[in-house]
């Protein structure tokens, strides 16, 4: 329990993939970690592992029915969410993005001029919020507001940790975390939903999420119920926003440990955005800036765990599973198997030069995988890379605390439980030049 990010992949490592029973009490979960495993759980016998159960009551109390949920919820979700996430779409977004994303890392000359260091998980929360802002709601909210916003899904995420941890604790006692959850959670309502409603009266057709959701629902459904929006943005904004920031956050710690990676990936970005300021363009001629990410969310998954339910009897790796029982998916595990990662704990992002060749297609999970994959992919790497690529293009960043991170739950998703600091050294140029 003090650690169970890490005690949770020793246990699928030790055991090399083999089914786990954890025996919590009366609560005894099954750990998977195998490729072929998570292949039947997340793919081939997908409806028979649902998202249901004791993990999934506290993430549900603030997402609700939508992308996160199940059955009709999901099912509906997804077919009004798909088309807003393709490659194409994300596209279409990324302009405005990118102009988000200059101009905050922008105002982090003051730091640079000063010498004073950044708060990397603060920074960049706040810069990942306002360019997933500005994708959801255009310009209908203050920045002000936004910045109201990232807080509150850090408390809710944050809070539910006890829950996440003794996920049989009755929910008719109160236990740490859970006032703080009920209050963020009321706020981001109060946040969100006047946006909902001044798209829905401004009704122009625009192609920011909230406006693409207003529509889509009101084409399919007939109707656009406000709470189903409501799920829907705020699904999409977690999962979205908190997830890219904590990869962020990671990044740099990384880059510290690796100067080689570092000095090649600074090299990268000068070359192909050469001081100029950086636009979507660049992003598909950075290649080992997506390799680094790649490698990146190998080392350090976004998801801690993957937990699903078992509905019908059934059988893992030749253990057999009682309905009802809890299944634990633990990409950090899986990402670590000597078996589909040699060397699973170097970071190498040369590693997927060769990109997936012969390497089994679920031993990488970042982002699930089957029916219920995340739709945010293309979105990820587009806007983290942008992010990075703005701050090498203006600074030499330098850990100034340097440390072993240790990596713990912030709900669902892996955070570091250190804080880390940049200072940012400026780059001169020779603008004649």
């Amino acid at each position: 329990m003090r650690n169970p990010v890490t005690e949770l992949a020793r246990m699928g490592t030790d055991a090399a993939g083999r089914v786990v029973r954890l025996d919590l009490g009366p609560f005894r979960p099954y750990l998977i970690s195998h490729p072929d495993h998570v292949q039947q759980v997340l793919k081939t016998d997908w409806s028979n592992f649902v998202r249901e159960g004791v993990f999934w009551r506290p993430l549900q109390r603030l997402i609700g029915q939508s992308i996160l949920a199940e059955d009709e919820g999901w099912a509906s979700a997804r077919k009004i969410l798909q088309p807003l996430f393709t490659a194409r779409y994300t596209a279409s977004l990324a302009e405005d993005m990118a102009d988000v994303i200059a101009e905050r890392v922008a105002e982090l000359d003051d730091f640079s001029r000063t010498g004073r260091p950044i708060d990397v998980e603060h920074e960049m929360t706040s810069i990942v919020n306002e360019a997933v802002i500005k994708v959801l709601f255009g310009g209908r909210i203050s920045r002000d507001t936004a910045e109201r916003l990232a807080p509150e899904f850090a408390t809710c995420a944050t809070s539910i940790a006890f829950r996440m941890l003794f996920p049989g604790a009755p929910y008719t006692i109160k236990v740490p975390g859970d006032r703080a959850f009920l209050r963020s959670a009321k706020k981001i309502d109060e946040i969100v939903y006047p946006l909902i409603e001044q798209a829905q009266r401004e009704n122009n057709g625009g192609k920011e999420v909230v406006s693409a959701l207003l529509t889509a629902r009101l084409e399919k459904e007939g109707r656009a119920d406000l709470r189903q929006v409501r799920d829907d943005l705020v699904s999409i904004y977690g999962a979205a926003s908190e997830t890219t920031a904590m990869s962020l956050i990671w990044l740099w710690s990384v880059l510290h440990d690796h100067p080689e990676v570092n000095a090649r990936l600074q090299e990268e970005v000068d070359r192909v955005v050469g001081g100029g300021p950086v636009r979507p363009s660049h992003v598909a001629e950075m290649h080992y800036l997506r390799m680094v990410l790649q490698e990146l969310l190998r080392v350090y998954p976004n998801a801690w765990i993957v937990p699903r339910q078992t509905v019908a009897d059934t059988e893992i790796g030749g253990v057999p599973i009682k309905a009802g029982s809890q299944v634990l998916i633990s990409p950090y595990a899986t990402h670590r198997l000597e078996e589909f990662w040699p060397r699973p704990t170097e970071f190498d992002p040369e590693r997927w030069a060769g990109e997936n060749t012969g390497r089994h297609r679920y031993a990488f999970i970042p982002f699930g995988a089957g029916p219920h994959v995340c739709l945010g992919q293309h979105l990820f790497y587009v806007e983290a890379s942008l992010v990075i690529a703005n701050l090498l293009t203006r600074y030499r960043p330098v850990q100034t605390n340097p440390q072993k991170l240790t990596p713990v739950p912030g709900g669902a998703t892996l955070r570091p439980k250190e804080k880390l600091f940049l200072q940012l050294h400026p780059i001169e140029r020779n603008h004649a030049a």
